[in-house]
């Protein structure tokens, strides 16, 4: 559900993931964390968490 969300906003409102930690106060470090211990990854080149 989570990485749905993230991808929405990325889609809609954001152009990296960058942009979208920063505007929602969140860490990219944790956030970053917390995909890759559930097995996934931002793509900078298609802007989406895979």
């Amino acid at each position: 559900m989570l990485v749905s969300y993230l991808n929405l906003k990325l889609r809609d409102c954001y152009d990296s993931l960058a942009k979208l930690c920063d505007e929602e106060d969140i860490s990219e470090d944790e956030l970053s964390e917390k995909l890759r211990a559930a097995g996934y990854r931002y793509d900078e080149d298609t802007n989406q968490i895979r």
